[in-house]
């Protein structure tokens, strides 16, 4: 059965009705996309493996709730993302999920220790539109700027040219409205 023979309203459809032939292309469909975009987090494949199967998980239990307002593969990313936060969180690794910007001035490590995923991506989700949505697939989703041009029909540079916009205006808003102006240079 080839994976691209439904459409995405009769594979989910075909999902929340619990037909296994459903869930197996979407699987197959949305795993390659959601190892890579652990393996950015971690080296260690089978940590990566682990939490895109957990994510899975949840995907297949909340399926019932997606409502195509968006792309499917966004709210999978979204889904299979908060896996890996919860991952790191239980495992209290140090890792940053937010790189804000490798050239910038140093931020003290508990400047985003004070914030938890969900205060960050409430603050990106404040971002306009283009520029939000050049932040995600860039920070969140891992593509480079051709990648996110070709996607949203623009150029290279007008793609740079949002990220440094998301950079800036998320540096604001956390010095805004969660007072860290002493840790953010």
């Amino acid at each position: 059965m080839k994976s691209d023979q439904y459409t995405e309203r009769e594979l989910v459809q075909g999902c929340v009705q619990n037909n296994r032939s459903h869930q197996e292309i979407l699987y197959r469909r949305y795993f390659p996309t959601m190892m890579r975009m652990c393996m950015r987090y971690t080296d260690d494949r089978e940590v990566a493996l682990e939490i895109v199967n957990t994510g899975l998980l949840r995907v297949f239990q909340k399926l019932h709730t997606f409502t195509f307002a968006g792309s499917l593969e966004g709210w999978i990313r979204r889904i299979v993302f908060h896996s890996l936060s919860d991952h790191f969180k239980k495992k209290n690794n140090s890792i940053h999920f937010l790189d804000v910007e490798d050239r910038d001035t140093p931020v003290r490590a508990t400047a985003t220790s004070d914030l938890y995923f969900e205060d960050i991506i409430k603050l990106v989700d404040m971002l306009p539109g283009a520029t939000r949505e050049v932040f995600y697939l860039y920070a969140i989703e891992g593509y480079n700027h051709a990648e996110i041009g070709e996607q949203l029909q623009m150029s290279e540079g007008t793609s740079k040219w949002h990220l440094s916009v998301a950079r800036k205006k998320l540096k604001d808003l956390i010095q805004k409205h969660y007072n860290l102006n002493s840790y953010v240079g």
